[in-house]
């Protein structure tokens, strides 16, 4: 199963993330979300990054947090609300929301 997994906290903790099955995994951040791309506690970078996964943030919850392109993790690819559609589509097969 191809599974787009949606979230919008930034207090996610991996648990969740920990639990799901997929055969491909993609992590789609929206609203506060978007800090994990970017975000550094003592030094490190978001432990939800550290997924086996494809992890895309939306460009305009980004700029609407202040968050630069420029400041984003290299692991992350900055989309837009087209991209995200594009990627429900025809990326995945099922699609939750964290």
């Amino acid at each position: 199963m191809k599974l787009g997994v949606f979230v919008s906290d930034f207090k996610l903790t991996t648990d969740t993330l920990d639990r799901l099955k997929a055969d491909k995994l993609g992590i789609i951040l929206v609203m506060n979300g978007v800090y994990h791309a970017a975000v550094k506690e003592s030094g490190k970078s978001s432990a939800l990054l550290d997924k086996t996964a494809n992890l895309y943030a939306l460009s305009e919850d980004m700029q609407t947090r202040g968050i630069k392109d420029s400041d984003v993790d290299k692991r992350v690819k900055v989309v837009n609300y087209g991209d995200i559609v594009d990627i429900m589509f025809n990326e995945y097969d099922k699609i939750a929301w964290l």
